[in-house]
């Protein structure tokens, strides 16, 4: 017979391992259990297995805040943060509050009861089972794991190679001495394209229109350097600062003098590639950050490029043939094999159903409450982060905001609290319509809506959200509806769940 927990958390990849960490941490009496559908720690560093994978976002302000990113490399590979993923488990001591293979389904908010209850497959077994908690926090993130988004192209099933979806890469493919067409222009096609450069005969990047692409050191040198002459943990709590400041400061001037910053990095992309430049390939129709930036650790892809072992084309495609593509321009592209880099399929909480004494929540009807919690719905967390800078950043602001959250309701005899909006703040635009690319605007009608006026905006400036999530009062009776618990003889009997 199972019992009932305090919280229970939904994904074990960066945001649910954070959110774990700091609850063992700041809320030590509490009980939970995090629930992962895939059999590891790692969450999206476990899903994607595609040469180079690699975060795109410098790591020492990825890392964990309360477990330094010990490394010099500034973009890490995938399996090296799956490792450092696992480490913070096994060091906070939550890593045996983790159940894996559980494929959440639904849950269900009872108002009597006061309880979630989740609804779960126990995928090896094809057992069902079910939790109850007070709390629910998902930290699924916001993308489908089972597929990507794979648009249908013309005359595919002529195609006689491989076709590939970076979310579903074969293991051990071998295109060692291959022609590989990568379709897209994204952060995984600008990591894809340089790694499989190293073997493959040929790799084209074929884009509809360019991506700003900018080159960081895959080496941190001055942390290097500083860590042999200052204290333990020095040297990387100043780089986490340092590059904290870095993004902050290029994102603002992104969004203050778009044309400086477009030669800038258009600049950059030239210093590297030389004759092989052109403004149809490397010089965006969008401004700086109204698309998320793509780094590469040391100009790797425009060393690709340069040295003919890589190159980019724009244009359209026409159809598929048996030996490649044909492009709208009348060219064709000799291809062994095609990689679909073509974006992800977003997905609210893993695709769990969410409703209230059974009516279901609609999502994209409500608003995010300091980018939390949910309008109208009961003791229920969204971890979301940021989209100009390191995810983590606010994910972890996030899970210390809800151990603030739950201490408070605790010294004020409250079981529930309920984000209301009684000033009519909802807009129509979604939480993330600051951002053109395609999977946000085909995501628009499931996202969360944004607000016009605080605590309903959804903002990404680090400062403002650490004084709202870590500073302001919790108390707040203008915009959270809270309960006493209900009389015990009103609880329900644990649900009983399989071993």
């Amino acid at each position: 017979m199972s019992k009932i927990l305090d919280v229970v958390i939904i994904g074990a990849g960066v945001s649910g391992i954070g959110m774990a960490c700091r609850l063992k941490t700041e809320q030590p009496n509490k009980s939970f259990l995090v629930l992962e559908r895939r059999q590891r720690i790692g969450g999206t560093w476990d899903l994607f297995r595609y040469p180079g994978v690699r975060s795109d976002s410098d790591m020492f302000t990825y890392g964990f805040q309360f477990k330094p990113w010990r490394d010099y490399r500034t973009l890490a590979d995938g399996s090296s943060i799956r490792n450092y993923l696992g480490d913070a488990a096994r060091d906070f001591g939550v890593a045996d509050r983790i159940e894996y293979g559980i494929h959440c389904t639904a849950a269900d908010w009872d108002s009597q009861a006061q309880l979630w209850t989740i609804s779960a497959t126990h995928e090896p077994s094809g057992e069902k089972r079910s939790f109850q908690a007070r709390f629910v926090v998902s930290a699924q993130g916001y993308y489908n794991y089972d597929q990507g988004y794979r648009p249908t192209f013309r005359g595919e099933d002529q195609f006689m190679g491989q076709i590939i979806h970076p979310q579903q890469w074969p293991e051990n493919l071998d295109y060692t001495g291959k022609k590989v067409v990568v379709i897209g222009s994204g952060a995984t096609a600008v990591t894809l394209v340089p790694s499989m450069a190293e073997k493959a005969a040929k790799v084209t990047m074929l884009q509809r229109s360019p991506t700003y692409i900018f080159s960081l050191p895959g080496w941190d040198r001055m942390t290097q350097v500083l860590d042999k002459v200052l204290p333990d943990g020095w040297s990387f709590a100043i780089a986490r600062k340092r590059n904290l400041e870095i993004w902050q400061t290029t994102y603002q001037l992104c969004k203050r003098f778009p044309k400086a910053m477009r030669r800038f990095f258009v600049g950059q992309a030239k210093r590297h590639l030389g004759e092989r430049y052109t403004d149809k390939d490397f010089n965006p129709q969008y401004e700086p950050w109204d698309q998320r930036l793509c780094a590469v650790p040391n100009a790797n892809l425009f060393t690709a490029i340069r040295g003919g072992r890589a190159d980019v084309v724009t244009d359209g495609i026409e159809r598929f043939t048996e030996n490649g593509i044909r492009l709208v321009s009348g060219r064709t592209l000799q291809a062994d094999i095609i990689v679909t880099a073509t974006g992800l399929q977003v997905q609210m909480f893993g695709g769990m159903a969410l409703s209230v004494d059974g009516a279901p929540y609609k999502t994209a009807e409500k608003m995010s409450y300091k980018s939390v919690l949910l309008q109208d719905l009961p003791n229920f967390a969204w971890i979301f982060g940021y989209i100009n800078l390191s995810w983590t950043m606010k994910a972890d602001m996030s899970s210390l905001y809800l151990c603030r959250l739950f201490k408070h309701m605790d010294q004020n005899g409250q079981a529930v609290v309920i984000p209301r909006d009684r000033q009519n703040a909802q807009l129509d635009s979604s939480v993330l319509d600051q951002l053109s690319a395609g999977y946000v605007q085909r995501a628009k009608h499931l996202l969360p809506r944004q607000g016009k006026v605080m605590p309903w905006i959804v903002r990404h400036n680090y400062q403002e959200d650490r004084e709202m999530m870590l500073r302001t009062d919790i108390a707040d009776p203008a915009h959270l509806e809270t309960q006493p618990p209900r009389p015990a003889s009103t609880q329900p009997e644990p649900l009983r769940r399989a071993a």
